[in-house]
């Protein structure tokens, strides 16, 4: 896995990238009650927001953290934004982006180097 500065994290499954927040942001955020996601087959380009997210907290922005398409979006975390909470690693998911430059991806930190960045 890899991490953002943002707090987001990405998987490679095959040709694609599943993108979801840390349990770090979830937890900053507090309770999510809402969350907007992007259309599949929509084009992006590296910080462009895509996500947006609303907590009891504040509302907040996510970017994509590459450039590429969405190719799928988790519905379930629409329908019930609180599985974020529950499951930000995991189950909590927001997208599926296929990279149109996956070599993005090699200046973010792997795990133990965003684990000392959040310390």
């Amino acid at each position: 896995m890899k991490f953002t500065e943002e707090h987001e994290w990405l998987r490679v499954e095959d040709d694609e990238v599943v993108v979801g927040i840390t349990e770090h942001a979830a937890e900053e955020l507090g309770d999510i009650v809402f969350v907007e996601l992007p259309q599949p087959g929509t084009t992006v380009t590296k910080d462009d927001e895509i996500v947006v997210i609303e907590s009891v907290k504040a509302a907040s922005d996510i970017l994509a953290p590459i450039d590429g398409e969405i190719t799928a979006v988790n519905d379930a975390i629409a329908d019930e934004p609180a599985k974020v909470n529950e499951d930000p690693m995991g189950n909590g998911w927001f997208f599926r982006i296929k990279p149109s430059d996956p070599s993005q991806m090699d200046a973010m930190m792997d795990e133990a180097a965003y684990k000392a960045f959040i310390a």
